[in-house]
């Protein structure tokens, strides 16, 4: 736990002016009144609130707030009150943990009506003082972060919270990295396989193309100082949860998507933020549509920034940003710049936005809203900015996400209405079909009999609704050019394994792929809906080994450096067969890890570290050791049929160990040696059946855990 020295140390890299004895008393306060309250991970409560103060340092927020972080589940959690903590930090400091208090008890998440007055409740909070929402946050995304020791069902209710409440949230207020990390957790929680997948295919793209964001940074540096443009220059890959979401809305593949990368460039002055678009558009393409200057318009936030998207050589988009130090810090803290400091005294940032004001603008068009449904429509019309409602001349409403075009709002109305359309008119006036449309437009779809989907519109269009049917109508139009590339494919790929593509090998793919035919297969193999590489696996799978040779351990990971060694990790111990990513270690070549497993979370920051790898194909011997967890029935004789099964199933026993004794049952770990996850599934499956046999599992380490118990 962060201890009151260093506590203190944080806050005084920015304020060295901190009242340090008040800071001090509240660390001893919270702390004796959490004496003896845990959290769910084991760890003492208190490291939760210290936690919370050391995630506000990084907004180099006051006093008032580190103190509040401090003790903001005192006045619900212990024997701690209102008079107490106003008598001893301060009025303020009391009604700051009031506000916390009362934030927590609301149920945001609620599916019935009194959600719309749990929001009202949450509004009123902010005008008051919002530096009870910025604890708030903070309060979540320190338990977002620690959310694995609770109860899968209360992550899940949790992480749906987080991500339909409190991300959004952060995002309006102006805090992005922080609607980021949190919208990222809480689908690391919803849809742990899908953000998996996305880590992979990074660890993939990485090895295919280099460390292009260290490219990419260099080459701007470069062409700035020949511009005499004093900058610094910071590169990304975006969050895995930003790009499943653009996957989702364009519905394209990770291999088609192009914008993954963002970069950003801060200068010294507002001039040299347009001296420097001017010469990235010099040396780059610029991407038609993607350009927004918020230094001339800023949000109301105070956000300021240049955005605009340029393509290279290759055809790879990737983001810029452009913003003075200022804004920057403004960009980082979003509201909170208010309260920030910077050595002792309160920032005087010009682009900062009193929260007052802000609060105000925000709440201003909720007055007077008595009904439930109308409030909480007007509340997340403001909130989810990511969303666009649109009418039809008839006045339905039409949501679409921010950025949708006309094409758009044409396939939500029908498809056939999505393909003729050749124009359209937004509050009475034509407009291009690249136009983004705004929350509140009428939007009037003109059509035209014959007209039928462009390439362009791909574009353009920013739904998947809309881009499925584009690519499908293309997909028809296109077919026998598909068909003519794919049998190249085929023929090439074929030829790479010394076999030849014949009618009867693509029928064989065919029916393997559960496609309806040869030239089906050909279309979809040109439009690379499938790859040539699965075509050649469904007819030859066995080319990758030959029959009846046994892998040697020593070879049986494909995808090291030349002379690169492997082990497999002990916190989920890999079996061939299973999908596996390797971590490199220094001086211990490359770690194996399934790729469900929870530990690789420890080197999300390292993806330089991350290595695409795959068992080898074929036959493998039985010498990967793989623990089992049993308990079964305290009898005579159960433990020397649960040994002879293992026998039966061609596994070895390498290690036994008892971990509990009952009277009416045995608990204990087995260590076996197998061959493949395969025969794993079949040990477990017949030991399952085995009637003394009451619970078997295979044993994995989670994180938080100090050792094996085998």
């Amino acid at each position: 736990m962060t201890s009151a020295d260093d506590l203190i140390s944080l806050v005084r890299d920015y304020n060295p002016k901190t009242n340090e004895k008040r800071l001090r008393d509240a660390f001893a306060f919270g702390e004796a009144m959490h004496e003896g309250q845990f959290r769910h991970s084991g760890e003492p409560y208190f490291t939760h609130p210290v936690a919370v103060a050391a995630i506000l340092t990084e907004q180099r927020l006051d006093d008032a707030t580190i103190i509040t972080a401090l003790l903001h589940d005192t006045i619900e959690d212990t024997k701690a009150n209102y008079d107490e903590v106003s008598k001893r930090f301060g009025e303020e400091v009391a009604m700051l943990v009031d506000g916390v208090t009362k934030l927590t008890n609301l149920q945001l998440s609620s599916r019935e009506t009194k959600q719309a007055e749990n929001f009202r409740k949450l509004f009123m909070a902010m005008s008051k003082d919002l530096r009870v929402i910025l604890v708030k946050l903070a309060d979540r995304l320190h338990n977002m972060r620690t959310i694995r020791a609770m109860r899968p069902e209360k992550q899940a209710q949790k992480a749906r919270e987080t991500m339909d409440i409190y991300a959004p949230l952060a995002g309006r207020m102006g805090m992005q990295w922080m609607r980021e990390e949190l919208e990222d957790l809480a689908f690391k929680v919803l849809n742990p396989e899908g953000r998996q997948s996305i880590i992979r295919r990074f660890v993939t793209l990485q090895r295919e193309t280099g460390d292009v964001i260290h490219r990419i940074t260099g080459d701007m540096r470069q062409e700035l100082e020949k511009a005499g443009i004093e900058a610094e220059v910071f590169g990304r890959a975006k969050k895995p949860y930003s790009i499943w979401r653009k996957m989702q809305e364009k519905d394209q593949g990770f291999s088609r998507l192009s914008d993954i990368y963002g970069f950003r460039v801060i200068t010294r002055s507002e001039e040299d933020c347009y001296r420097t678009l001017g010469t990235i558009h010099q040396r780059w393409r610029a991407v038609p549509g993607r350009f927004k200057d918020y230094i001339s318009q800023p949000k109301s936030n105070g956000y300021r920034s240049i955005h605009t998207t340029v393509s290279g050589r290759d055809g790879k988009r990737v983001e810029v940003q452009i913003r003075t130090r200022q804004m920057h810090d403004v960009a980082e803290a979003g509201v909170a710049a208010h309260w920030s400091y910077r050595d002792g005294v309160r920032t005087e940032n010009p682009f900062a936005v009193d929260p007052a004001r802000w609060i105000a603008s925000l709440t201003e068009q909720f007055d007077g809203e008595d009904d439930h449904d109308e409030f909480l429509e007007a509340v997340k019309l403001e909130m989810y900015s990511d969303q666009v409602f649109c009418f039809t001349p008839k006045g339905d409403v039409i949501k679409l996400p921010k950025g949708a075009t006309p094409i758009d709002f044409a396939y939500a109305i029908h498809t056939r209405i999505g393909h003729a359309c050749v124009g359209a008119k937004v509050d009475g006036i034509r407009v291009p079909l690249w136009t983004r449309l705004r929350n509140g437009q009428s939007v009037d779809v003109i059509t035209a009999e014959g007209q039928t989907p462009q390439v362009s519109w791909l574009e353009i269009a920013t739904t998947g609704k809309a881009r499925t049917a584009i690519r499908r109508a293309l997909r028809e139009a296109d077919r026998e050019r598909f068909v003519k590339l794919g049998h190249e494919l085929a023929r090439s790929a074929f030829e790479h394994v010394n076999k030849k593509a014949t009618d009867k090998a693509l029928e064989t793919a065919a029916r393997a792929l559960r496609v309806n035919g040869v030239n089906e297969l050909l279309a979809r193999l040109g439009a690379a809906d499938i790859t040539a590489h699965d075509v050649v696996q469904a007819v030859y799978p066995e080319l990758t080994s030959k029959d009846g040779d046994e892998v040697s351990p020593r070879r049986a990971v494909i995808g090291l450096e030349p002379g690169q060694k492997f082990e497999r990790a002990t916190c989920c111990e890999p079996l061939p067969g299973e999908r596996i990513i390797g971590i490199t270690q220094r001086g211990q070549g490359v770690v194996v890890h399934t790729a469900d497993c929870d530990r690789l979370g420890e080197f999300e920051e390292e993806m330089e570290r991350w290595v695409d790898v795959h068992w080898h194909s074929g036959t493998h011997p039985a010498v990967y050791g793989t623990t089992l967890e049993l308990t079964i029935g305290n009898d005579a004789g159960v433990l020397g049929r649960i040994c002879t099964l293992i026998g039966e199933k061609k596994a070895n026993i390498s290690n036994l160990e008892f971990i509990d004794r009952k009277p009416d049952f045995y608990r204990l770990m087995i260590n076996v040696e197998l061959r493949d996850v395969e025969q794993l599934h079949s040990l477990i499956l017949t030991l399952e059946a085995e009637s003394d046999v009451a619970a078997v599992a295979r044993y994995r380490e989670r994180p938080g855990m100090q050792h094996r118990p085998v």
